[in-house]
């Protein structure tokens, strides 16, 4: 008796669980207007609920049956969803980056350096960009705080001897109109982006006008080790191009991607939660040992802290954005 009321427990759980997950997926993707995908939701929500009901009424095998074939023709449904590489894209994501190799020099198309003045009001710019793979000095993790300190967007950022920064940002690719949703992430609601831009766009357009609060940390690599994480981005990238990918709230986001990349560059990285709750990932960074040593890392967390520095710089003529939101950082000197 105990062992079949715990069957029977099991198997709600199991229903309800995936009714759940159904009139979500059934929301976020079913076509029409939302009357049409609210009704689609009460009746699968409907169908789940009878199902567990013949469940506990001794009709076991009929209910789970005819729910599997109801799931499995949901699941075949959603298998025909892919991802498109032309939709009407949001001006900050419409190009897709692309990158050429020969020999030392890789050569970026489409790095972005938009003139934010508010979300809504920019000056776009799409710039082609060389860098120098033998001149590479720095790598710095960028953490945009926007919603708590456990939720961080993750942002890589390359230093050159010759002044230059490049950062890559792992990005949903929203569509005109849209706007991030960390559930829709999970239903295919958002194809995966790569965007390559300068500093005064990627960086200043958080602080300076969304108001978020970016933390920076110096990475400790060796260069061949920064230029391979380069290079990496640069594949990723091609394969972007040649094939689009959907983004995943849990599994294809900003971080798990860059810990995908710096993985085929350090094998060995442990996975870790922290690789998923974002905002602590200083905390990881610290205990391999990635980050400048000599400091606690309190210090680092306070001493990197760049938001009212790149504030600052937007109201001193002629300053250097770079230069000015890297003064105190540790690890950093007054060039890469």
């Amino acid at each position: 008796m105990f062992l079949r009321f715990c069957g029977r427990l099991s198997a709600s759980l199991l229903v309800l669980l995936t009714a759940l997950w159904a009139c979500l997926a059934l929301w976020y993707q079913l076509p029409g207007p939302p009357a049409v995908k609210i009704g689609a939701a009460i009746l699968w929500a409907g169908f789940g609920l009878a199902a567990i009901a013949l469940l506990w009424r001794g009709r076991a095998a009929r209910a789970l049956l005819s729910y599997a074939v109801g799931f499995a023709m949901l699941m075949a449904w959603w298998g025909t969803i892919l991802p498109s590489q032309n939709r009407v894209w949001a001006d900050d994501v419409a190009r897709q980056l692309s990158g050429h190799v020969d020999g030392n020099v890789v050569t970026l198309q489409n790095v972005r350096n938009f003139d934010w003045r508010s979300d809504t009001d920019y000056t776009q710019r799409w710039e082609t960009r060389r860098y120098d793979l033998d001149r590479i000095r720095s790598i710095d993790v960028a953490l945009s705080h926007w919603s708590g300190p456990a939720i961080a967007h993750t942002l890589v950022s390359f230093g050159f001897d010759d002044g230059q920064f490049v950062t890559f940002s792992i990005e949903i690719r929203k569509e005109r109109g849209e706007s991030f949703s960390s559930i829709g992430g999970f239903f295919k609601q958002f194809e995966l982006s790569l965007v390559a831009a300068d500093e005064h766009d990627i960086l200043r357009v958080r602080t300076n006008v969304r108001g978020e609060d970016i933390y920076m940390y110096r990475v400790t690599l060796p260069q061949p080790e920064m230029r391979s994480l380069f290079l990496a981005y640069v594949d990723e990238a091609a394969s972007l191009v040649r094939a689009p990918s959907f983004y995943n709230t849990l599994t294809a986001n900003c971080t798990t991607i860059v810990y995908a990349l710096a993985k085929r560059i350090v094998p060995g990285l442990p996975m870790d939660w922290r690789l998923l709750a974002s905002g602590y990932l200083p905390g990881y960074l610290y205990d391999v040992g990635a980050l400048p040593a000599g400091y606690s890392l309190e210090a680092l967390h306070t001493q990197g802290r760049i938001t009212e520095r790149a504030i600052a710089a937007d109201k001193t003529p002629g300053a250097d954005f770079s230069q000015a939101i890297r003064r105190g950082l540790p690890g950093a000197g007054a060039t890469p």
